[in-house]
């Protein structure tokens, strides 16, 4: 079944640049997808093909056959290739579509790349503080108690923390567990995930991350679709589809209605400030007035790809030291509790 094959984004770029170059130099459709055939390499790209082969030697368009697995490659996708094919620039759409899909790609890897450094530094400071407290301390801890000292508050805390791990950790284990399989089954609920959604794009530095994403692709998106001669109305709504963002989808949804009611796209992205800054709604609101509104939403992609980099950057900036300061001193703190009590102890020998 569809639903359960996967294929990696590059092999959809590829696809979508081969047979774009393969169009333009005049090959017949259907001698590109055996070619592509051959050449793919998962086994789910493969069936794919195959479907697409056999439904284009049947007659049908490369649009209607790709629609069967809207899931995979996304409501644009089929739109843009279903446009080229009825116009006669399938080979301009099919850049396009490479395009959207390598620069959203790209985006995706800003991100994550922005957010390893931080995960790996709260990952080493758990597995080290885990190791000192449960297996180090607990070594150490005899000798304090049969000396009879008079320990820090430090050591005091880390002893009772240590015995309570021991005692419990894994329950401690397995509530954690359990949270992590709770949070991901709420995430499903369509009414938690929009107010996750929402309150993302009010948080500090991950919020801007956030809006300038869901803008960079909502522009670039519709820009690419209204400059394929899509209507407005459904280029809106297939944009609304592509974004990640459940505030973004919703607004974008409304945004159709209001279009197919007469209205223009500034006038609801101005009611909606919060979401769309008033740069963006003004430079949208020109466009709109002198025709070029395709134009002026890929120059917005682009101002946002823009603002993205340079948060990226930021992030970096500002959460590298944050979290080696954390780390420091979670494990200072340790270190202090463990290496004290042995300073009294060698200075009473002493004595």
């Amino acid at each position: 079944m569809n639903i359960f094959l996967r294929i990696p984004e590059q092999e959809k770029i590829l696809f979508a640049k081969n047979l774009a170059v393969m169009t333009k130099a005049g090959m017949p459709i259907l001698d590109s997808l055996r070619l592509l055939q051959k050449q793919a390499k998962s086994k789910s790209m493969k069936k794919i093909l195959d479907r697409f082969t056999e439904d284009v030697a049947n007659g049908q368009f490369l649009s209607a056959s790709l629609e069967q697995f809207k899931n995979i490659f996304g409501n644009f996708a089929v739109n843009i290739i279903r446009v080229g094919e009825a116009s006669g620039i399938l080979y301009e759409n099919l850049n396009y579509l490479a395009e959207e899909l390598a620069k959203k790609q790209a985006l995706r890897r800003k991100i994550l790349s922005a957010l390893i450094y931080p995960a790996i530094i709260v990952v080493a400071t758990a597995a080290i503080t885990g190791i000192l407290t449960i297996y180090v301390f607990p070594k150490i801890l005899p000798i304090f108690k049969s000396l009879k000292i008079t320990l820090p508050v430090t050591t005091k805390i880390l002893i009772a923390l240590s015995e309570f791990l021991l005692a419990y950790g894994a329950y401690v284990a397995a509530g954690i567990v359990v949270l992590i399989i709770v949070g991901w089954l709420l995430t499903k609920v369509q009414l938690i995930r929009f107010l996750m959604h929402r309150f993302l794009l009010y948080l500090p530095l991950a919020g801007g991350l956030s809006q300038n994403y869901n803008l960079a692709n909502f522009c670039r998106t519709l820009g690419l679709l209204l400059k394929s001669d899509i209507k407005v109305v459904e280029a809106v709504n297939i944009t609304a589809d592509t974004l990640a963002n459940l505030v973004y989808k919703k607004e974008l949804k409304d945004l159709a209605q209001e279009i197919a009611a007469g209205g223009e796209i500034s006038e609801h992205l101005e009611k909606k400030s919060h979401l769309f800054p008033p740069m963006l709604t003004q430079l949208v609101a020109i466009g709109e007035t002198t025709g070029n509104l395709s134009e002026t939403l890929l120059y917005l992609s682009e101002f946002h790809e823009a603002k993205i980099d340079e948060t990226t950057k930021s992030l970096s900036t500002v959460l590298e030291p944050l979290m080696m300061l954390i780390m420091g001193a979670i494990v200072g703190f340790i270190a202090i509790s463990i290496i004290t009590p042995i300073y009294e102890i060698t200075q009473g020998l002493k004595k």
